[in-house]
Order: C-alpha cells, then sequence, then structure tokens
C-alpha cells in the first residue's frame, strides 16, 4: 500500500495511533510579559469529583456560520471525552485564518485542541484525553492496549482515497479493505471496539468516520456498501449518541475543511 502523507490544517494530527499509551505529558507554560515559553510536566491528581467551574478549551471556529464549532475530528474526540465524563466546558472559539494573540501564547504552534486542566495550557489530543482519564477516571474510558489500534489505518485510507484523481489507483479497494476488516471486528467483537461499553478508541475513530461519510459523499459520491451492515450499525450508535450530536461540526465545514485537499 502507498503512502499518504496527511496535512489537515490548523489541527493537532497524532501519530499515535494507541489512545492511551503511556507518554510524557506537557504544557505550555507561558509568560505576557517575557513572551517565553517552555514545556514542563502536568502532574494531575485522581479525582471522581467533576472541577467546579467549567474547563477552558480552544477550538477551530466555523468558517460557514459564526459562533459555530468548527471542522477538526482531534477536538471532537476532546469534547466527546469530556461529555461521556459529564465535566463541563467552556469552548473558547478560535479563527484559525486569524489567529488571536491571547491564542498563541497558550498554543505557540497555532494548533487546536489546547485546554485548561489546573491552570495549565494542555495541547495534544493524545496528551489531553490521557490527563482526562487520569484526573477523572469515572467513568472509565479506557481502551485494553490489544484493541487500542482497531480500524487506525482507516483515517489515512480515507484520505488516500478521497485526494485520489486516478479511479483505478487501488485507493478505493484500500479502504474497502480497511472498512470491511473493521466491520469484521465489530461482528465478533462488537458492537463498540471494546465490546458492550464505549471507550476512548470509539471517540478517536467517530470523528474520522463522520467526516469520510460528509467529505466522500460530497466529492465522490460515495457511500459506505450496505453489505459492511456491522460497521453502518456502528455509524448509526455513534453518531446518534447525545455526546456526538453535541459536538459534532456542521456537515458544510466538513465539506470545505477538506476542499482545499481534494482541489488543491
Amino acid at each position: 500500500m502507498s503512502t499518504v502523507r496527511i496535512q489537515v490544517s490548523a489541527c493537532a494530527l497524532s501519530a499515535t495511533v494507541n489512545n492511551l499509551r503511556y507518554r510524557p505529558n506537557y504544557v505550555v507554560s507561558t509568560s505576557r510579559f517575557n513572551n517565553h515559553f517552555s514545556f514542563k510536566p502536568l502532574r494531575v491528581s485522581m479525582s471522581s469529583v467533576p472541577p467546579s467551574e467549567p474547563l477552558e478549551i480552544a477550538v477551530k471556529a466555523s468558517i460557514t456560520s459564526p459562533n459555530k464549532l468548527g471542522d477538526c475530528p482531534f477536538t471532537q474526540r476532546v469534547l466527546l471525552t469530556l461529555e461521556e465524563k459529564h465535566l463541563p466546558y467552556e469552548k473558547k472559539l478560535v479563527d484559525l485564518r486569524n489567529k488571536p494573540e491571547w491564542f498563541l501564547e497558550i498554543s505557540p504552534e497555532g494548533k487546536v485542541p489546547v485546554i485548561n486542566i489546573d491552570g495549565k495550557w494542555v495541547p495534544d489530543s493524545d496528551v489531553i484525553t490521557q490527563t482526562l482519564e487520569e484526573k477523572y477516571p469515572s467513568p472509565p474510558l479506557v481502551t485494553p492496549p490489544e484493541k487500542a489500534t482497531v480500524g487506525s489505518k482507516i483515517f489515512s485510507t480515507f484520505i488516500g482515497f478521497l485526494k485520489s484523481k486516478d479511479p483505478n489507483d487501488g485507493t478505493e479497494q484500500a479502504l474497502l479493505n480497511e472498512l470491511s476488516s473493521f466491520n469484521d471486528y465489530l461482528k465478533e467483537n462488537g458492537p463498540f471496539i471494546n465490546g458492550k461499553d464505549i471507550s476512548a478508541a470509539d471517540l478517536s475513530l467517530g470523528p474520522k468516520l463522520y467526516h469520510l461519510e460528509i467529505a466522500l459523499g460530497h466529492y465522490k459520491k460515495w457511500a459506505v456498501p450496505d453489505s459492511l451492515n456491522f460497521l453502518k450499525s456502528y455509524l448509526k450508535d455513534i453518531f446518534s449518541r447525545e455526546s456526538f450530536i453535541n459536538t459534532r461540526a456542521q456537515p458544510e465545514d466538513v465539506i470545505e475543511g477538506w476542499r482545499p485537499k481534494v482541489e488543491g
């Protein structure tokens, strides 16, 4: 299979496919006065009590509608985690085409999402979701390590097919192979990746499948085959959850977000 270079503008793309594998947590330490930025370990204490104040999270703003959430699947992953853990949060919408100074101070690379936990601004959806799991372990969303990579190749093969200009280059079949494999997995292990309960892996994959469905439907007039009935049920279950409805981007933003990758 050919390698697909993935570039999703202004979203913090993660090279980590294991949603909960161990990695050091780092946060941005900023000073408004000396413009100095540094990274230092974030230490969190476990708690089953939600924070007294909403957690601030900087997110991409819609480019099609005012005061609406934008189309970053990695941001939705974090918002889904907050929703499923019943943690209060406050979205700070950021126009990534014209990044404000306050945002660049907390996210020097200009990427979303970034969240304020215990007074520290934490970047990267992998680090954020791990930190939330450690600090607020109930309800648990941990995906067992042996299941954490299930479906992890779907997103890259989706992008390969979406960007393809040659109908005979094998990118459609590569995507079908990944979707079929995931469908077979769900048949034996579903309805979710970790069985009957939703977990971190679903919260990562769900937004990507949402983008897949909308973008391929618009640009390729393509849909997930009805023969993949376990996958179709999975999509219905994920997309109909209250947490997903509360955090999904508008279809128009998903379409516009992928336009440069398709037409560029």
